[in-house]
């Protein structure tokens, strides 16, 4: 996939991914207090971080071999939601945060993310097959118009 075409599923993952970490923030901040907040902060740095180098990952897996798209695809997707868990299985009884809040938002964003990236893809114009030039048309009398 050409590195422009990767841009496209970025952004439009990204942008709402973030627009809903920061509700997630703010409603966290006020029914929780200020542990909720913190979490739900770290959670959708965890997620915006993860989601993101795992779209640059995937960028330049398939960059020289775009036939590797699928397998690229569910390696950096399987390894993504690993990592995700063991960051939970890390923070499981810190105090730093609130940890319900920081897994209901990891839960929350990674799904969203998910959501948006497939609507970006399929609403992004990318073409299989690569058009190529026009052909030359010729008159009936054999001549060029």
């Amino acid at each position: 996939m050409p590195s422009h075409d990767a841009r496209i599923p970025l952004r439009g993952a990204a942008i709402p991914t973030a627009v809903a970490g920061v509700a997630a923030i703010a409603i966290s901040g006020a029914v929780v207090g200020s542990k909720g907040a913190i979490g739900a902060a770290a959670a959708l740095l965890v997620v915006l971080a993860f989601f993101a180098s795992g779209q640059v990952a995937l960028d330049r897996l398939t960059r020289n071999n775009p036939q590797m798209m699928m397998a690229a695809g569910l390696l950096v997707y399987t390894t993504q939601i690993l990592l995700i868990g063991v960051v939970l299985a890390l923070f499981k009884n810190t105090t730093l945060f609130d940890t319900k809040t920081f897994g209901l938002t990891v839960l929350g964003c990674a799904l969203i993310w998910t959501g948006f990236q497939v609507r970006a893809g399929m609403k992004a114009k990318i073409y299989y097959v690569q058009p190529g030039p026009e052909p030359e048309r010729k008159s009936k009398s054999g001549r060029q118009p």
